[in-house]
């Protein structure tokens, strides 16, 4: 049986994912930081827990459970809002922590281990702010796109192996991150939640938020045997709000 390390677990597109995982057959471990929030979420889905932070540079168990696992998504929560030249150090380093070097160190305990084994694959969930900036969350768009750009590195690398490694970016999703940035823009533009909520909607083709499941179904696709051949992409969840081409 397969085997999955899911980050954030608890709540959001963690918990989605983590369901979709299990739906598929694999035996799921969840992490994350808080560790009564993980135990309830395992006893519930019938899956596994480790506690432990992902911008901790020693975090043994997490290391342990990701040469483990024969499937890795990489999915932590955002870092608070900011503009570029607003955000101070401390939050720089905080973020650099969660949203690079965490996945990084991560990475690095898991590829070598699926390579032995001839199979793995490694998720990164990142953003659509990756290819559609958001000014007021600086952190999130600058150290997601430089993990997106180390995905692709780790891609190449690792491919004659029989692991891929792939980012799926996902645009608004129904979760408690998206109402944190939605409240604190309102709270800087003095606007109603509502009515931003509204306005963000209207820039959406599909008219709606994603559900944390829709954005589960495209990381269990790429963490499954089928998308053997799909290997350092990016794969955009938004339902069809960013703009490029390719």
């Amino acid at each position: 049986m397969r085997t999955a390390l899911v980050g954030g677990g608890a709540s959001g597109i963690g918990r989605a994912t983590a369901e979709e995982l299990l739906r598929a057959g694999l035996r799921v471990t969840l992490f994350g930081r808080d560790e009564l929030r993980l135990k309830t979420a395992a006893d519930e889905l019938g899956a596994a827990y480790v506690a432990g932070d992902l911008a901790d540079p020693v975090c043994t168990p997490l290391a342990d459970a990701a040469r483990r696992a024969d499937v890795v998504v990489l999915n932590a929560g955002g870092p608070k809002p900011g503009r570029v030249l607003d955000v101070q150090d401390p939050d720089w380093a905080r973020g650099t922590e969660l949203l690079l070097l965490g996945p990084l160190r991560l990475a690095r305990a898991a590829l070598p281990a699926m390579a032995d084994r001839g199979f793995g694959r490694l998720v990164v969930v990142t953003s659509t702010a990756v290819r559609r900036p958001e000014p007021d969350l600086a952190v999130s768009v600058v150290l997601r796109s430089a993990m997106t750009a180390a995905a692709k590195l780790l891609a190449a690398e690792y491919a004659e192996y029989g692991v891929t490694v792939n980012c799926v970016a996902p645009g608004a999703t129904d979760t408690a991150r998206r109402r944190e940035v939605l409240i604190a823009r309102a709270r800087s533009s003095r606007s109603s939640e509502a009515d931003l909520i509204a306005a963000e909607v209207d820039t959406i083709p599909a008219g709606r938020a994603a559900d944390p499941a829709e954005i589960a179904a495209a990381i269990g696709f790429l963490a499954s045997e089928a998308a053997g051949y799909i290997n350092g992409t990016v794969l955009t969840v938004d339902g069809g709000r960013t703009e490029a081409i390719w």
